[in-house]
């Protein structure tokens, strides 16, 4: 250790003030400038035409002090007295009216993506200028993105607009979905790097870095996870990272106190949230027994055998049709291929050792970990019945069970999940991809 005279450290410690306070506020004005844009950017290119789509002339998103609705963030913050509302109106003009009426703020303010901010906040002076149609509010029977207006909010809306405009308001959820499921060019950039960060942090979690066989547990590797979001200002996708070990018999522990061992076939699955883009993505290692140098055959098979249905999957997804569409278009591709079979449900492979089986759940992402766009998945029946638009994002998700030595027989489930766009031309990544089953030493 370097031992400093008092005075040498006092002038130390006030140039790395000096250094250290003005560049790390530069680097939130940064990620400011850059929300900024993309909102301008959404507000210009996307918003029309997502309102036009779905036939809604004015789109009312209001909220309370304290209870924020799942738009804020992106309509662009802003502090609410009492009650606010971000408002759009499509006046016909080629571009869409957007006020801030009751929200205001030095970030919302200074972004110029709205012709009117102000304290003020007379909604029916507002919305009877504009004599809106069809008014959209955020109420959803599936999309919790779309369903911020809450109970006493809807009545206040009523009594407000009174009759005459208050029958006029729609569900705004297939708005909202298209809104947040397509992309400018700047988000696509932001959801790159986030991918690169959910990846980066992951693989170094499944390292010798952060795992001694022996004595680290998995909810030590989960915490060091936090703790890289924390240093870098990152959210997370699904608040505590998904650390577990994959058995015969399925998971058998996940970021819990279990140890790591030798032998042990861990995952990671997760998602980090960087510019208002959120990930989802899954990695795999596995942990070497004493004179092994490598991934043990049956698991490496195992493998070889999901990275092929992830080809199919590239390869076949297009936009124009919906989800639903697709799924099975996905399906009879992998079925076709000799040795695979879809599965009937979730963790339901067959009993035949010849047979890899799968099951596909490409999700939306990017607005979310699991987004609120199409959704090329079971579980979001909704969803399934949009269509797949040029610029969607989408986990390209799935699991492939297929039979291991290692496990006495039994099926290993490889699960696969990385992030791309859906382009005219299909399918891109907008980072690395898993190239493989990680090793721990």
């Amino acid at each position: 250790m370097i031992s400093f005279p008092v005075r040498q450290t006092v002038l130390l410690a006030a140039t790395l003030t000096l250094v250290t306070g003005p560049a790390r506020a530069q680097e939130a004005k940064r990620r400011w400038e850059r929300l900024c844009q993309i909102r301008q950017e959404k507000f210009d290119r996307i918003l029309p035409e997502v309102m036009r789509e779905n036939g809604i002339d004015m789109w009312i998103v209001a909220q309370k002090e304290g209870h924020n609705d799942p738009m804020y963030e992106h309509l662009g913050r802003g502090y609410t007295g009492s009650i606010g509302y971000y408002l759009f109106a499509d006046r016909g003009e080629g571009r869409v009216e957007r006020a801030a009426l009751g929200i205001t703020g030095g970030m919302l303010e200074q972004c110029p993506s709205y012709d009117l901010v102000s304290g003020d906040a007379d909604l029916a002076k507002f919305v009877a200028e504009r004599a809106p149609q069809r008014i959209g509010i955020n109420t959803s029977d599936e999309i919790g993105a779309a369903d911020g207006l809450s109970h006493s909010l809807f009545l206040h809306l009523r009594k407000t607009l009174g009759s005459r405009y208050a029958d006029r308001m729609v569900s705004a959820e297939k708005l909202v979905s298209d809104y947040r499921s397509r992309h400018t060019a700047a988000e696509l950039v932001a959801f790159g790097e986030a991918g690169e960060l959910s990846r980066t942090i992951a693989e170094r979690a499944l390292s010798n870095e952060v795992i001694v066989p022996g004595r680290t547990t998995l909810s030590d590797v989960a915490w060091w996870m936090w703790d890289q979001l924390l240093a870098k200002g990152l959210g997370s996708s699904f608040d505590m990272p998904s650390v577990y070990i994959t058995g015969p018999d399925g998971i058998e522990a996940t970021s819990n106190e279990r140890i790591i061992q030798r032998g042990d076939l861990l995952v990671i699955d997760w998602g980090v949230g960087y510019l208002n883009m959120w990930t989802d993505v899954k990695r795999m290692a596995y942990v070497l027994r004493e004179g092994e140098r490598a991934v043990p055959p049956g698991f490496q098979r195992a493998f070889d055998q999901a990275a092929k249905v992830r080809e199919v999957i590239r390869r076949t997804i297009r936009p124009g049709g919906t989800a639903a569409e697709m799924l099975a278009t996905i399906n009879r591709a992998i079925a076709a291929m000799p040795g695979f079979e879809i599965m009937p449900g979730f963790n339901r492979p067959s009993a035949d050792p010849a047979t890899t089986d799968v099951i596909v759940g490409c999700h939306a992402v990017g607005d979310l970990g699991h987004g609120s766009g199409p959704s090329i998945a079971w579980f979001n029946p909704l969803r399934l019945t949009f269509a797949i638009r040029p610029t969607n994002l989408f986990s390209i998700e799935f699991f492939a069970y297929t039979s291991a030595p290692e496990f006495g027989g039994k099926k290993v489930r490889i699960p696969l999940e990385d992030n791309a766009v859906v382009t005219e031309r299909g399918v891109e990544w907008l980072y690395p991809i898993n190239p493989g089953i990680r090793l721990i030493k």
